[in-house]
């Protein structure tokens, strides 16, 4: 469960620098707010992966587990 955790912060990461990159709006001039917006869009895209899984992980064996 901990490697899973761990590829879920990667991901998130990766798709944060991406959106942060390909961002066409001007930037903010206070280097905390970009570092504030960045952690906390960090923070949302993990929380939305993390839910996706695990709740399709909790689905699928609970499905198995009837069928079995």
């Amino acid at each position: 469960m901990k490697k899973n955790i761990f590829k879920i912060l990667f991901l998130s990461l990766i798709l944060t620098n991406l959106g942060f990159i390909m961002d066409a709006d001007p930037k903010e001039p206070s280097m905390l707010m970009r570092f504030v917006e960045f952690f906390a869009m960090t923070g949302t895209i993990f929380l939305l992966i993390s839910l996706v899984y695990f709740l399709a992980t909790f689905t699928y064996k609970k499905i198995l587990k009837k069928t079995v």
